[in-house]
């Protein structure tokens, strides 16, 4: 091969946006377009359920959404799933996860659903008093 063959091997090796095992390669930011946060950033912990809206049917013709925008309504309309299942799921990182949540939520798609924290769960010393109070009336 001469140098000129190899030099021109090389430059279609670089131009290839594509791996032939995943296919298209795409950039989380250009899934994001760039962003990084979302207003909803404070409700989107790792073990925060997402659930899909019963209008979530309308997100397949949706042409403002992403396939991945539709991938996760698809999976929370089977059962809900944590923001870390669904990053896990859709093998993307949790911050592009929770951006993309993020418009879901915007676009009344999805709701989420946090998990009590323990420090506001009731004691277990006042639940038994409210029980043997219940049984004593």
């Amino acid at each position: 091969m001469s140098e000129q063959d190899g030099r021109a091997a090389r430059d279609r090796e670089a131009a290839r946006w594509y791996d032939d095992d995943a296919g298209p390669v795409v950039r989380p930011y250009a899934m994001t377009r760039g962003r990084t946060r979302t207003a909803a950033e404070g409700r989107l912990d790792l073990i925060a359920l997402v659930i899909a809206e019963s209008r979530a049917d309308e997100a397949a013709c949706d042409r403002m959404l992403s396939p991945e925008h539709v991938e996760i309504v698809e999976r929370c309309r089977q059962e809900p799933l944590s923001v870390a299942e669904l990053a896990a799921g859709l093998d993307l990182p949790v911050g592009v996860v929770r951006v993309l949540i993020g418009d879901l939520l915007d676009a009344d798609l999805v709701h989420v659903s946090r998990p009590v924290p323990p420090a506001e769960l009731p004691d277990e010393k006042v639940l038994r008093e409210v029980i043997d109070g219940l049984r004593a009336l």
